[in-house]
């Protein structure tokens, strides 16, 4: 790569007779995708990292999110003009391995870095691994969905325990019955979350159907045996709530956050990432009411909550030199152990220390959620899945129109499946 010589620069004395020394001071390229909240705390864990490694500064690019982002990386890494680190999308890595973009993370690199895999939580280690056990990114979050709620509401019904979390949800049927309690209530939306788009009825219908155990994809065949009959089952459930006036009719998605701000939702089904939202909107006290958030409840056959993470990637060049390389790994553990403030965006670190830490248990609601890190359910593994994936297209084009009762769930999975097969095939 023709700009490796300048990763290295050597720092001179200011003046004749400074005595001095000179020290070498790596430069690090980042790329990142990372907008709104997150992009605040990354850019200021990135200043004070800065400030604390005279020795090795990061220079932050922060480009467009999603499928932009990773057609950049894509065509960069193959000219070899890629950048030193970045952030990456776990549910993009199989297609991030059949594009050869990403150089795998060692068990040297992690010394390196002052990590060990054991550090990490077992689902985020494996969803950032190749099927033969090969590290090719470091976790930096698991971010889910999650159940914002509305506590004030909810106080002295059955659906609320005595430590304020939501209780007696446990089938499908306990969570018709709420929605339909809060419908008489004066709720006109029970239950709101992105019913418009491919990302929010996505991760409704993934979660619904992990529930039951069920799988988009096994040995490359999309829902295979009876994963087709749970796919039915859960755009049901969506359908069934949609047409009882118990989720909102085409919410986009920042209607679906307003919904629930605005006090028309008793429930919000959306990402951790929207957590600072709630927090802001309580301490400037224009929420109106008391909110708290827990994991999805376990409404199926298993607990299972959507999620993905974003993970450090050191991009594929051969010609990085070894301090390049050191440093980064470096930027990478440091990062991790300082993981509290990235926790203030509402994701859970996949850094397990800190989140066993007492500063971290008074983090609320994030500390009482983080269980569900243990039923992380990450998107499908496979090229045409993941951010900006066909099988978003395809929820956007079949099931969010099956919700919406504008064709049979049957039909929408036939054809989901029959659509996603035929990229496989």
């Amino acid at each position: 790569m023709t700009n490796r010589l300048g990763k290295l620069a050597t720092a001179t004395a200011l003046a004749v007779g400074l005595s001095s020394p000179a020290w070498a001071q790596v430069e690090i390229e980042w790329w990142d995708f990372l907008g709104g909240g997150d992009g605040v705390r990354m850019k200021a864990l990135i200043d004070e990292f800065n400030a604390e490694h005279p020795d090795i500064q990061i220079s932050g690019t922060t480009l467009e999110w999603g499928l932009p982002f990773y057609t950049k990386v894509r065509t960069s890494v193959a000219v070899g003009q890629g950048p030193d680190i970045m952030t990456y999308h776990l549910s993009r890595l199989p297609l991030a391995l059949e594009e050869e973009v990403l150089s795998p993370i060692t068990d040297a690199d992690l010394e390196t870095a002052g990590l060990s895999k054991e550090e990490f939580f077992e689902a985020s280690i494996t969803a950032a691994s190749t099927d033969d056990g090969a590290l090719m990114a470091v976790p930096f979050d698991i971010h889910a969905v999650v159940a914002h709620y509305n506590r004030s509401a909810l106080e002295g019904t059955e659906w609320l325990d005595a430590d304020g979390n939501l209780t007696g949800l446990s089938s499908i049927d306990d969570m018709t019955r709420l929605l339909t309690w809060a419908k008489d209530e004066g709720f006109s939306d029970p239950l709101s979350f992105q019913t418009e788009g491919g990302g929010g009825t996505w991760r409704m219908f993934y979660t619904l159907l992990r529930q039951q155990g069920g799988e988009m994809l096994t040995d490359g065949e999309v829902l295979a045996g009876d994963n087709m009959d749970k796919a039915v089952t859960a755009i049901q459930t969506l359908a069934d709530w949609r047409a009882a006036g118990l989720i909102p009719e085409q919410a986009a998605y920042e209607a679906s956050v307003a919904l629930f701000s605005g006090g028309r939702s008793v429930l919000h089904i959306n990402g951790v990432w929207e957590v600072p939202t709630f927090k802001d909107q309580t301490e400037a006290d224009t929420l109106g009411f008391d909110w708290f958030a827990n994991e999805v409840p376990q409404m199926m056959d298993q607990p299972a909550t959507w999620a993905d993470s974003h993970a450090f990637a050191v991009p594929n060049d051969p010609e990085m030199d070894p301090e390049t390389r050191d440093a980064v790994l470096k930027v990478i553990g440091w990062m991790q152990t300082h993981s509290l403030a990235w926790a203030g965006a509402g994701h859970i670190p996949a850094y397990k220390p800190t989140v066993e830490s007492a500063d971290y248990a008074a983090l609320q609601p994030n500390a009482t959620y983080a269980s569900l890190a243990d039923n992380a359910a990450f998107d499908p593994r496979s090229k045409i899945a993941g951010v900006a994936s066909p099988v978003y297209d395809a929820v956007d084009n079949l099931i969010a129109p099956a919700v919406h009762g504008f064709l049979s769930a049957e039909d929408a999975a036939a054809q989901m499946k029959d659509q996603l097969q035929a990229l496989l095939d």
